[in-house]
């Protein structure tokens, strides 16, 4: 691996892990009340969440650009707090990270909700516990696979963005220039023995990924069997 390259890993690294976090924040609220509720907008926010799932990365990508855009409400938001545009951006690759990620964690999190008993919440309200103690003493530890699950597939499911960063981030050295956008720098240049190495190394990890979540989802069952 060229030492240029180290700075795309370091950078996609980065990128993982701060998408990850805001993620979990983001995801945790939203899978509960999908998991809770039986309001009539329960359908259409889950089609809005899912929404990454379906539609090509540079559709999703270009109306982001659109709308944190020096035109789009997020970009004159962000202009008139001071903040610049986001476009072009490490920040602004962090929010189009968060949004194409969302449905690797809502999801997750949401059967890991659906799968906590009534009995544990109504023993908990028998007890006096309020809401939130019901929510973060009681669903939450029941729910940590489902919290693990988010977080390994928000994070690897970053870690190989490409239409959405390279939309978004372009491709500028040190700021936006993630791994897979190094890959595709390498590919046009006919250098395919480092795309073979940053490629090659993607392959691993994410081969890596799936068997711990493999094994995760393993353990959770044989435990649940018990």
């Amino acid at each position: 691996m060229l030492a240029a390259d180290w700075d795309p890993v370091w950078l996609t690294l980065r990128l993982a892990t701060v998408t990850t976090v805001l993620l979990l924040l983001v995801s945790t609220p939203i899978a509960w009340w999908l998991a809770r509720s039986r309001h009539w907008l329960r359908q259409p926010v889950a089609a809005v969440v899912a929404l990454p799932l379906v539609l090509p990365p540079t559709v999703l990508g270009f109306y982001l650009l659109l709308v944190m855009g020096p035109d789009g409400w997020i970009g004159q938001l962000t202009r008139e707090l001071g903040l610049g545009l986001l476009p072009f951006t490490f920040e602004g690759l962090v929010v189009a990270s968060v949004i194409y990620s969302l449905p690797f964690a809502v999801q997750p999190l949401q059967n890991a909700f659906e799968a906590v008993g009534e009995g544990f919440l109504e023993a908990a309200a028998t007890l006096r516990a309020a809401p939130w103690e019901r929510f973060l003493l009681v669903a939450v530890p029941l729910a940590r696979n489902g919290f693990l699950t988010a977080a390994v597939l928000g994070f690897a499911h970053t870690v190989g963005e490409f239409g959405v960063v390279l939309m978004i981030g372009g491709n500028i050295p040190g700021e936006t220039k993630v791994l897979s956008v190094a890959i595709y720098d390498h590919v046009e240049s006919l250098e395919y023995a480092q795309a073979h190495g940053l490629a090659g190394a993607m392959v691993a990890f994410s081969f890596l990924v799936l068997v711990s979540l493999y094994a995760l989802n393993g353990r959770a069952r044989t435990g649940a069997l018990r």
